[in-house]
Parts: structure tokens; C-alpha cells; sequence
């Protein structure tokens, strides 16, 4: 056995749990807004971290907030916020690629679990179906990546 085959025997990844770590829904416009035609115009901010918990185990969390306003009207007809959480356990990688496992896969595997809650919470409070785009966190990694190359 090659030591490069010995090295990535090493390699462990597993995902303990997905759990939401926090989850708002706010509709201060209603009942007045059900009144209305609805033509909803949506802002979404996506982020994401981590938190070494133990050795070799990381908490990811995606945060996701969707604000939506009616129509031209600057005033909100609901926003809804989730922190989608998961523990990680990822050891025998080289610190590049746990940075990059940690900021990009992780919040990958995230995501559909928060697009999903979003989706609940819109529905409960009455609201047409909001479906959220993937998002490809790869790509933001590298912009961040960039970001900082450029900064130093």
C-alpha cells in the first residue's frame, strides 16, 4: 500500500445530525395584506459557519432569511429565518480542504433541509409557495476565497 493510499484510509467524514438551531416567521402586515393582490418581490441572504465542538467535530450552520415585500410597496408581507444545523465529524484532512469541507460541502448538504423549512413556514402562514433556488456554495467559498487573497 502507497503512503497516498494510506493517507486517504485515514479520511473520515460522517454527518451525526441535522437539527434547527433557531427559526423565526414574522407576518406584520397581515390580516390587511390577504386583502391585497399579492406580487411579491423576495430578498434573500444566505451566510454560513462553523464551530469546532469537540475534537474532530464540527457544528455547520446555514442561515437563510427571506424577506418578502407586496408588490412596489416597501412593507414587508412576511419574513421567515432558519438556521439549519448539522454536526459533522471530519478528521485526516489537510487544513485546505477541512476549510473547504467546513464552508462549502457541509452547508451543501445543508441547505435542501432549510429551503424545506422556509417552504413550511411560508405555507403555515398562509403564504403562495416560496421555492428557493439552490445555491451553490462552492462558488461562494471561492469568491470569499478571493475576497480574502485580494484584502491581504
Amino acid at each position: 500500500m502507497t503512503q497516498q493510499n494510506a493517507q486517504s484510509n485515514d479520511v473520515q467524514f460522517a454527518l451525526q445530525r441535522i437539527y434547527i438551531k433557531d427559526i423565526s416567521f414574522e407576518a406584520p402586515n397581515s390580516p390587511s395584506l390577504f386583502q391585497q393582490p399579492f406580487k411579491p418581490k423576495v430578498k434573500l441572504d444566505v451566510d454560513n459557519g462553523f464551530t469546532k465542538v469537540a475534537d474532530n467535530v464540527y457544528e455547520v450552520v446555514v442561515h437563510v432569511t427571506a424577506q418578502v415585500f407586496n408588490g412596489e410597496e416597501q412593507a414587508t408581507a412576511f419574513l421567515a429565518e432558519v438556521q439549519q444545523a448539522g454536526l459533522f465529524t471530519i478528521s485526516g484532512l489537510p487544513e485546505t480542504q477541512l476549510d473547504h469541507t467546513l464552508n462549502a460541502f457541509c452547508p451543501n448538504i445543508l441547505f435542501p433541509y432549510a429551503r424545506e423549512c422556509i417552504d413550511n413556514l411560508v405555507n403555515r402562514g398562509s403564504f403562495p409557495t416560496l421555492m428557493l433556488a439552490p445555491v451553490n456554495f462552492d462558488a461562494l467559498y471561492a469568491q470569499k476565497q478571493q475576497k480574502q487573497k485580494a484584502d491581504a
